[in-house]
């Protein structure tokens, strides 16, 4: 009876995802702010243009704290997966950046 139903949840949780074209494109982002209230968490991907005085969000994902730390899993995992294939990702110190509240 329990296998019944572990497979009926598994299908249960199967979901079509649709990519149009212009999303499957994807946007590059070299920066990233993050900002949270109790409920949510706002992550803005920045595209910033060496000596450019000024950045463009790209995008904007708005999600709750529990989907924030399940996204944290599964980076590290994968980032733990890329590096034994292809060596370890070095980051530099760099300097430091003053958060951005609020944009123009």
């Amino acid at each position: 009876m329990e296998e019944k139903k572990g497979t009926q949840n598994q299908q249960e949780l199967r979901i079509e995802i649709q990519l149009d074209e212009e999303t499957a494109q994807g946007c590059y982002a070299n920066l990233a702010v993050v900002n949270h209230t109790d409920a949510e968490f706002t992550l803005d991907f920045i595209f910033v243009q060496p000596q450019a005085p000024r950045a463009k969000v790209r995008s904007r994902v708005i999600t709750s704290p529990r989907h924030v730390k399940r996204l944290i899993q599964v980076l590290q995992e994968n980032m733990a997966r890329y590096e034994a294939r292809f060596g370890p990702v070095t980051v530099e110190p760099g300097p430091e950046r003053e958060p951005v509240g609020h944009y123009h």
